[in-house]
């Protein structure tokens, strides 16, 4: 424990314990041992706020047909169902597992919360996800029901012991509607799981992220509490926020819960479409909206913005990946009033550990922001062991009450990445400037091994974004019998660009040291990613692989 006269109040950083620490105030948790959902959690901070309207405030909108849901028929309709399911299921206990498979739509918030208020675990999965995927998923969770709209429900593995409820069918409709006067909030600790989320999978087999109802009630009370200040007032008054965000995604899953502590609006889109984003933005006044750096990208670029008024927006939450300096630049000469916030987090941590506080904070460009309160961090030496100071680069480990239970059914990788003191080890290369202002490298297993160097491909994309002509880039290792692997490029052509390797190669060796230099470029219409937009380095790994062995 470091005691206040060792840490630098600059940056946070305890020279005794080599620890971080937030500079934001803490944020108040109710005791562990106080039976506590997040829902009932979540809900008491609109119950406490006599300004508050639940019935005239629209919680979620759909935006492709305008179809709204108050917080009151919200409330309602999660309480109808949850009386509705221990009703029709009098075994379905707490800390079961319900398998969610849908894309986002109005109805899903209402599912979660009903089922996280009973205690039931949710495990949203893709709905893109294939049907071997899914076995190997439903093996992970072990739900004994099933949740699906009826375009996708054919992909379940398997029968469930409590079979499976067509999200779209009349059947689950009418369990919105019931009379809830039976229903009464199920006694559920905070130590019970809240959901089983899935770590994207980029770098190796896919793994069942354990979160407790305490996790989320934690994430959900440093939010409350360490809320964007604008010039330093008050918070910005009744947010519309848009959504391209999946649910089923733990910034979805967290940012829903977030977003009903604190009375926003949410837009939600079924699926996402850039021009169908910028229609949503005007037609509903948005203010806010997470993005990944690629959606900040193109509304610094596309040719389709100046079409719409975006005049509502206020600001943009920007996480998944660095965000380079002349990407934010070239996005505020568009945006001049649109606050850009850059943060970090992790399935691992049920959302955002850091982040940025009023504008002053946000012109710190390409960082990650301050830690939130309530969270410890320590940059440790991937070599030796030893904890960093300040502005030296080593693997970022997270420490808090936001911290997962473990990974389910995986106690060999649970034990890898949660030391006996709790230390998360998040597997990225970062450090912590002189104002305790976090920068992320890049994973420590997506560098690129060039002779005796280490090259990060973010470094990389974030110069090739801020190119004019190219539209998104991603940077992969590329074997080279000399070197052991090259930086290569995979780049999209803005339309009408004719822009070559050689410019590619020429504009990017300017910039870098000769060793970060890009040695090989390919042209491609898309970069793959995942839905919150980190790129699949591996499939463009095995792309570079196929064309080369192709060519022999």
């Amino acid at each position: 424990m470091a005691d206040a006269s060792s840490v630098n109040p600059q940056n946070g950083f305890c020279s005794k314990t080599k620890v971080f620490h937030s500079l934001r105030s803490p944020a108040p948790l109710p005791p562990l041992s106080q039976p506590l959902s997040i829902t009932d959690y979540a809900i008491s901070f609109l119950r406490s706020d006599p300004a508050f309207s639940p019935s005239t405030t629209d919680f979620l909108i759909d935006s492709a047909t305008g179809h709204r849901l108050s917080y009151t028929d919200f409330i309602r309709q999660f309480q109808s169902l949850s009386a509705a399911l221990v009703n029709k299921f009098p075994t379905l206990a707490k800390n079961q597992v319900a398998l969610i498979l849908s894309p986002t739509s109005i109805h899903i918030p209402v599912l979660y919360f009903s089922l996280l208020s009973i205690g039931v675990t949710v495990s949203p999965v893709n709905p893109l996800s294939t049907k071997s995927e899914l076995t190997d998923l439903v093996g992970l969770s072990n739900p004994v029901i099933a949740f699906a709209t009826s375009s996708v429900a054919s992909k379940l593995p398997s029968s469930f012991p409590l079979g499976t409820i067509i999200i779209d069918s009349p059947q689950f409709l009418s369990m919105l509607r019931n009379p809830h006067s039976n229903f009464s909030s199920q006694l559920v600790k905070q130590s019970d799981t809240a959901g089983i989320l899935y770590s994207s999978g980029t770098t190796g087999r896919i793994k069942g992220v354990e979160l407790t109802h305490r996790n989320f009630i934690a994430i959900t009370s440093a939010a409350q509490n360490n809320r964007f200040m604008k010039d330093g007032n008050a918070p910005y008054e009744h947010p519309v926020s848009l959504f391209p965000l999946p649910l089923f995604h733990v910034f979805g899953f967290f940012m829903l819960i977030r977003a009903a502590s604190v009375g926003e609006t949410l837009v939600l889109m079924e699926r996402f479409d850039f021009e169908n984003m910028l229609k949503a933005v005007e037609k509903y006044k948005v203010t806010y909206m997470p993005v990944s750096p690629p959606l900040v990208v193109a509304m610094a670029k596309s040719d389709l913005v100046p079409k719409y008024d975006l005049s509502s927006l206020l600001l943009i939450g920007c996480g998944g990946a660095p965000l380079g300096k002349e990407v934010a630049k070239s996005f505020s000469a568009r945006f001049p009033n649109v606050d850009v916030v850059q943060g970090y987090g992790m399935t691992e941590t049920g959302g955002g550990v850091t982040g940025m506080n009023g504008p002053d904070e946000c012109e710190h460009h390409g960082s990650a922001g301050r830690l939130s309160p309530n969270v410890e961090a320590k940059i440790v030496d991937p070599e030796t062991g030893e904890a960093l100071s300040p502005m030296q680069q080593g693997e970022l480990w997270l420490r808090g009450p936001m911290v997962m239970k473990g990974y389910v059914r995986n106690k060999e990788a649970s034990a890898a990445t949660l030391d006996s003191e709790g230390w998360l080890k998040t597997g990225d290369l970062c450090y912590f400037d002189s104002d305790g202002f976090l920068y992320i490298v890049d994973r420590l297993k997506e560098l690129i091994k060039y002779k005796a160097y280490q090259v990060a491909p973010a470094e990389l994309e974030r110069y090739l974004q801020a190119i004019p002509e190219v539209a998104d880039a991603a940077v992969i290792p590329y074997p080279d019998e000399d070197a052991g692997e090259i930086p290569m490029a995979y780049i999209v052509r803005r339309p009408g660009s004719k822009i070559n390797e050689a410019q590619i190669m020429e504009i990017i060796a300017k910039q870098v040291s000769p060793y970060k230099k890009i040695r090989k470029v390919a042209f491609i219409n898309t970069i793959p990613k995942t839905p919150a937009g980190k790129i699949l380095r591996r499939e463009l790994v095995k792309h570079a692989l196929s064309r080369a062995s192709s060519k022999l």
